[in-house]
């Protein structure tokens, strides 16, 4: 089966059932320059083989001779490197410090039926935290209200940041990926497709105009013809989904719009000047939305930087983006 380079509880798993051995390793803290952060996962087998990565280099040889040892005893650790002004900056960070990584070998230290669960939700997009105390080695998974970790998960789910509590716990976040879909395969779509591709986003670009939506114009870009409401539709929009219309045509865009307002995407940005605005409001009031729902869109799309050209607009749709995403 093949992997992305980011499926590294998937290899893990696969690993395991495989019968090569599989222990998982996981950034618990970092020194603050540090290329991975709390989160970062390296999968190692029985055999040293490895995927992912725990530093940049400084550390992963100790963690797979632990790693071997871990597969032996099938106990966790936790293992603190003390890195030196010279090798940090030799592995391109600033200055030394200290890196904390967790080991636990799959089902051992970490049983395979609990991979399977955090595996499974990362393929259905349902957001999962898995917490470990790091004294007494109690594990659980957390989705929702109820656990008494329940609030610090929700903080760390809306910053995607994985990491210690001063209770002893750390969580390990595993949020689905960020998506972007970008209705209207108009210029600015170029440049805002590589943009967010560069800052972790899933691009699908919807345009039923075959003269705009070509391969030509979006060589490698996964392109949509279907009309804007049904192509997200079978998106699935959801709480880590954001939406751009750019078309500047109401037939186009008001369809995409309508099904953005009814679904959990954290933002949606429309195209178009203040009047351009004004005249959509109308049209969506006389669809029968709130001024509540239409609060929701970012309208004229972007940070208000004076971009003129698609390359600088496409930067100050991301950076509005990235705001709304961070701090809400």
């Amino acid at each position: 089966m093949e992997f992305r380079h980011d499926q590294i509880p998937e290899i893990a798993l696969d690993w395991h059932r495989s019968g090569r051995g599989a222990v998982l390793a996981t950034v618990v803290e970092t020194w603050g320059s540090a290329p991975r952060q709390p989160g970062a996962q390296l999968a190692i087998d029985g055999q040293g083989a490895i995927m992912g990565s725990v530093s940049g280099g400084c550390v992963e040889g100790a963690v797979i001779a632990e790693a071997e040892e871990a597969l032996r005893d099938g106990r966790p650790r936790l293992l603190t490197f003390g890195v030196s002004d010279d090798t940090a900056f030799a592995v391109g960070l600033a200055c030394g410090g200290t890196i904390r990584i967790l080991l636990e070998p799959v089902g051992a230290a970490l049983s395979e039926a609990m991979l399977s669960d955090i595996v499974a939700a990362r393929a259905t997009r349902r957001p999962l935290a898995y917490a470990v105390h790091l004294e007494s080695w109690e594990r659980r998974l957390i989705d929702g209200p109820g656990d008494p970790l329940s609030a610090a998960v929700a903080t760390r789910m809306r910053a995607d940041r994985s990491g210690p509590e001063e209770d002893g716990w750390f969580i390990a976040i595993h949020n689905p990926g960020l998506r972007l879909a970008i209705v209207g395969a108009v210029h600015i779509a170029q440049p805002l497709a590589q943009m967010a591709r560069l800052c972790g986003y899933d691009v699908s670009i919807i345009d039923p105009r075959e003269t705009f939506g070509s391969a030509a114009r979006f060589p490698g870009e996964v392109i949509h013809d279907d009309w804007p409401d049904e192509a997200l539709a079978a998106l699935g929009l959801d709480a880590r989904t954001a939406v751009v219309t750019l078309t500047h045509d109401a037939k186009l865009d008001d369809p995409a719009i309508r099904a953005t307002l009814d679904s959990p995407a954290f933002y949606l940005g429309c195209l178009g000047s203040t009047r351009t605005h004004a005249k959509r409001v109308e049209r969506l009031t006389a669809a029968g939305f709130d001024t509540g729902q239409m609060a929701r869109i970012h309208a004229p799309v972007g940070l208000d930087i004076g971009a003129k050209s698609p390359a600088e607009i496409a930067v100050s749709v991301m950076a509005e983006i990235t705001q709304v995403l961070r701090r809400g």
